[in-house]
């Protein structure tokens, strides 16, 4: 899975900034049918963490309401420079996962 992330490309110590990520995926709802008229099997992403040098700040439990190629954004305080790791598992057991550095000034 492929996956974009966009954070500031620097950013003051204390600074509320905007995080996002989207994730090229599906997302079947399992309500789907083929050309065939066989079903095709539910499989979504289930569960995203961003961890900001290894702590984690945010969590996203997904379903089946979630549109194709999912797109999520929040927002965290830059306390320091480090990295922010996106990790997440679809219906299939496939894992994604994305890093991103973050550049704090003073």
């Amino acid at each position: 899975m492929v996956a974009r992330v966009q954070v500031p490309s620097g950013a003051a110590r204390g600074e509320v900034i905007a995080v996002r990520i989207a994730i090229q995926h599906p997302m079947e709802t399992g309500f789907r049918y083929d050309l065939r008229g066989n079903r095709v099997s539910k499989n979504v992403i289930n569960n995203l963490v961003c961890r900001y040098n290894g702590t984690e700040i945010f969590r996203a439990e997904m379903g089946s309401g979630i549109a194709a190629n999912p797109s999520l954004q929040f927002y965290t305080v830059a306390a320091e420079s480090g990295e922010l790791q996106f990790e997440w598992v679809d219906d299939r057991g496939v894992r994604g996962e994305e890093r991103v550095q973050l550049t704090v000034r003073g």
